[in-house]
């Protein structure tokens, strides 16, 4: 695609990225017959062509207003299309640099400012998050659907975590909204971990990825956040950490990005290169040790939801099927299980009637195989998923360690 940059956008940090970018797109379409958006809206400009027609038109000059923000916002940044495309479209990043560009132009409804702000004061900081959350299970009836069907009717506490006592040790990050809604997940994986002969060390002051304010207008902080943890594992990376678990694919996704987004921080980009280089889901760390070891007994036909950030961001589709196969596991088909959820972080609240549809559809494929259970791999997935009521929704780490005899 021929690109002709404005002196305004010439001037961007990230210009010559974003030109490459551009350059690669053939504009032949694929990556709209994938799109979930656009298979439900059907407008161009509600796909990943159409988006990229708009960030190419902002880039080059012409005018913008919110109907450009609207359709850019309407993505769920899932990155079907980056797995469709055969050229080798970096969309996301491309999506970053217009949305931060477009911000700077067009000023939001004082209400969608509100609400943005809100979601980053609350989501990153664990002790708020839990307590908004006890809140809304008091008050759960008097509020609106679109906040109540996030709240967890039944959230399982946190077994006990083995102490560290193996050679061999990984550092977790412990996550923000996590936290307080699915406690037992970390633990889960620290318990299954000691069984395999390695240990869990816990880094209090690594805190929330970076995600939610990067992805909410907030770019900047997003970074700082990811400055932070590293600071907080460096220590511990020095003394022989062999990896950082993550247990939600969207933050493990949002980790692996550090060494990129950092890469012309003269301070970080070595330390960032290498946290990515050491981040890895929890399936990857499983998938490396033997497993066959471990006396699993399974009860349960389970139904895997593969989270975009695990099959499209971080190119792990199919592992944790693998996994659970191994283990003894009988899984049930999924139809079209290459499709989001509607979660997207924290798109169930700025694009509500879209999420809700993506959800019913993704739950209808799900449940046809009549499982007992589904699992998942994010946090958002499984909050937004179980919020409709139907069948339980956990992650797949706590299956595996409660059938674990």
């Amino acid at each position: 695609m021929q690109t002709n940059l404005s002196n305004q956008a010439l001037s961007l940090p990230r210009a010559k990225e974003a030109e490459d970018i551009l350059r690669t797109c053939v504009h032949c379409g694929f990556c709209n017959a994938t799109c979930p958006t656009y298979q439900l809206l059907g407008n161009e400009l509600d796909g990943p062509r159409g988006r990229i027609y708009l960030i190419k038109q902002m880039l080059e000059g012409e005018p913008v207003s919110d109907k450009t923000q609207l359709h850019l916002d309407r993505c769920l940044t899932c990155r079907n299309c980056e797995t469709t495309c055969p050229s080798g479209v970096k969309y996301h990043s491309l999506l970053d640099i217009g949305r931060d560009m477009l911000d700077r132009s067009v000023e939001r409804p004082l209400a969608q400012r509100v609400m943005r702000s809100g979601l980053r004061k609350v989501i990153p900081r664990p002790r708020a998050f839990g307590a908004m959350l006890k809140a809304g299970q008091l008050l759960r009836g008097a509020l609106p659907s679109t906040i109540a069907d996030k709240i967890p009717h039944n959230v399982i506490s946190a077994g006990t975590r083995p102490p560290v006592r193996h050679e061999r040790r990984m550092l977790i990050l412990e996550g923000c909204a996590q936290r307080s809604l699915s406690p037992n997940t970390n633990a889960a994986t620290a318990r299954v971990l000691d069984r395999l002969g390695v240990s869990i060390e816990a880094v209090s002051e690594a805190g929330c990825c970076g995600a939610v304010d990067y992805h909410l207008d907030a770019q900047n902080a997003g970074l700082d956040r990811a400055r932070r943890n590293i600071d907080a594992w460096w220590p511990k990376i020095a003394a022989g950490a062999e990896g950082i678990i993550q247990t939600a694919s969207g933050c493990g996704a949002f980790v692996k990005e550090y060494g990129h987004l950092l890469r012309d921080d003269p301070a970080y980009a070595e330390k960032a290169r290498r946290v990515s280089e050491l981040a890895c889901d929890i399936g990857e760390a499983l998938a490396r040790l033997p497993i066959e070891s471990l006396s699993v007994k399974p009860d349960k036909r389970v139904a895997f939801h593969c989270p975009c950030t695990l099959q499209h961001a971080q190119k792990l589709g199919g592992s944790i099927e693998g996994l659970l196969t191994r283990l003894g596991f009988t899984l049930t088909g999924v139809p079209d299980a290459h499709l989001c959820c509607g979660s997207a972080g924290t798109y169930a609240f700025t694009q509500p009637e879209l999420s809700r549809k993506l959800r019913d559809n993704k739950l209808d494929a799900l449940e046809s195989g009549k499982p007992d259970v589904i699992a998942t791999a994010n946090i958002g997935c499984q909050t937004h998923l179980g919020g409709a009521g139907r069948t339980a929704v956990r992650h797949w780490i706590e299956i595996v360690d409660e059938a674990i005899a």
